[in-house]
C-alpha cells in the first residue's frame, strides 16, 4: 500500500495531467490570458485533496508568440505559464511546480510536508 505522502505526490500528478490535458490547445490572447489563467485554476481546484493552483502567464513570452503569428490568438502551451499546485492529503502537504525547462514545460515536486 502506498504511504499518505505517496497518495499525495499521486495526487498531484493527477491534478497535472488534467490540468495541462484539458487546457492544452486552448486559443489564449492578451486579452484573455488572466480570465484563461483563472478558469485553468479554479477548475482544478475543484479536484480532491487540491488546496490551490496558481497560474501565471508569462506574457512576455505569449507576446513574443503572438507576434510571430498572423492570428491576435495563439494556441497555449505549457512554454505560456508556470503553474504551482497544493495539495493536501491526510496531513501531507505536496507542492508540485511546472516551469520550462530546456524548452520543456517540466512537473515536478517542489515540497513534501507532514501538517
Amino acid at each position: 500500500m502506498p504511504t499518505d505522502a505517496e497518495q499525495a505526490c499521486f495526487e498531484a500528478g493527477i491534478k497535472f495531467g488534467s490540468l495541462y490535458h484539458q487546457f492544452a490547445g486552448t486559443p489564449i490572447s492578451l486579452e484573455s490570458a488572466d480570465s484563461l489563467a483563472r478558469a485553468m485554476a479554479e477548475a482544478i481546484e475543484n479536484q480532491p485533496y487540491c488546496e490551490s493552483v496558481t497560474v501565471d502567464i508569462r506574457t512576455d513570452v505569449l507576446e513574443a508568440a503572438l507576434a510571430e503569428g498572423a492570428a491576435d490568438y495563439t494556441e497555449f502551451t505549457g512554454r505560456f505559464a508556470e503553474i504551482e499546485i497544493v495539495i493536501d492529503y491526510e496531513g501531507n502537504e505536496v507542492v508540485a511546480r511546472m516551469e520550462m525547462d530546456d524548452g520543456y514545460p517540466l512537473m515536478r515536486l517542489e515540497s513534501i510536508e507532514r501538517q
